[in-house]
């Protein structure tokens, strides 16, 4: 056994190194120590990769930190120190890794909170930058952008009716129903006011002619504006599929504004102002009468699937449950035979099968 390791130590051992007398290149000399640099190619190498790696981390990091601020302050803070009591909270630009910002703004008539998040490309992770460079040559659909979500959690009485409506850049269809429990109750539709790049997703077209206002349109009809719009929505149903029905303490409204991060934020100056007066627009709008009958029949549907859902499930897990512990009962039992002597395992197993025999010729019976 000694020698077997010896063996292996030896494999693993590098040979010493042997100071050549004919080096003839650059060395420095200090007392008994020589240094040539020569000999250590590989090392500046490495140690070449790793200040690229370094300098591309804290560049990416600066990057999208300026990215943030740029918007923070030319294009979203003036406009929410006009709107809110408390614009950007206590913390300002909270930062939730290298590439995701928030603030979080309050005190307004009709927003409860405002929830901003800056969601950039990871330009601080030169792997993960690379991944993804690399998936973009391979997913024609996949194209990492620098988003910012803007949304609004709307006070009691901001809006009194329950509906989901969304007006969409159509190159985010193919993703945004994958991402969006709620708008998966709308119909995707064109609208002859709006651009040809954007679609209309409402429950019921009388909720889009309540909405599409002259001056909401022609805010998204800005053409500097269509090539960073993703989506404009308004909702009261979570945006991820709930366990169950929800409380109606826990029931919230929200209007959602989605943007790819304008090169120059001042193109999105106008949208953002406009967003205040549309959300205070929303506790004045009237339905007709049967489509407000038709959306309250959708959420008692859904309510009573998703109670079904819910049911099912605790029934499924209450099940695995029992099964697994009748599992633990069975190794136990199993654990117990295989201790005994040959004889009582024999009278036990024995027993055992004529307990199964009588069990199953009862089922038979019961036929």
């Amino acid at each position: 056994m000694a020698s077997f390791l010896q063996r292996i130590l030896q494999v693993l051992t590098p040979p010493p190194h042997i100071n050549s007398p004919e080096y003839d290149g650059l060395e420095f000399k200090r007392g008994i120590f020589v240094f040539r640099p020569a000999l250590f190619q590989l090392e500046l190498y490495l140690l070449s990769a790793l200040a690229v790696y370094l300098a591309f981390t804290y560049l990416g990091i600066y990057r999208n930190k300026t990215k943030a601020n740029r918007w923070r302050f030319n294009a979203s803070l003036p406009l929410l120190e006009k709107q809110f009591s408390k614009p950007l909270g206590k913390d300002r630009l909270t930062k939730d890794g290298n590439s995701d910002y928030y603030t979080f703004s309050t005190g307004r008539r009709n927003v409860a909170s405002l929830h901003t998040v800056y969601t950039l490309k990871p330009r601080h992770d030169l792997f993960q930058y690379l991944y993804h460079f690399a998936r973009t040559l391979i997913d024609l659909h996949y194209r990492p952008k620098d988003d910012i979500t803007l949304d609004f959690k709307l006070a009691p009485g901001a809006l009194p009716h329950d509906f989901v409506w969304a007006v969409v850049a159509k190159d985010e269809l193919l993703s945004i129903k994958q991402d969006r429990w709620d708008l998966t109750f709308t119909k995707t539709s064109e609208n002859s006011v709006l651009p040809s790049s954007l679609s209309v997703m409402s429950e019921f077209a009388d909720v889009t002619d309540t909405l599409l206002k002259p001056a909401l349109v022609a805010a998204l009809k800005n053409p500097n504006l269509l090539p960073y719009f993703r989506s404009l929505s308004v909702t009261d149903q979570p945006r991820q599929r709930p366990q169950g029905p929800l409380p109606l303490n826990k029931r919230q409204k929200h209007v959602v504004l989605s943007l790819t991060l304008p090169d120059h934020v001042e193109v999105a100056s106008g949208l953002l102002a406009e967003i205040f007066s549309f959300i205070d627009s929303l506790n004045a709008i009237n339905l007709r009468p049967e489509t407000k009958t038709k959306l309250k029949k959708v959420r008692e549907e859904l309510d009573k699937s998703l109670k079904a859902d819910a049911e099912r499930e605790k029934k499924e897990e209450e099940q695995q449950a029992a099964d697994d512990r009748k599992a633990a009962k069975r190794r136990l039992e199993q654990d117990k035979i295989a201790k005994l002597p040959a004889a009582e395992q024999q009278k036990k197993l024995e027993k055992e099968r004529k307990r199964m025999l009588r069990k199953s010729q009862g089922k038979v019976v019961r036929k």
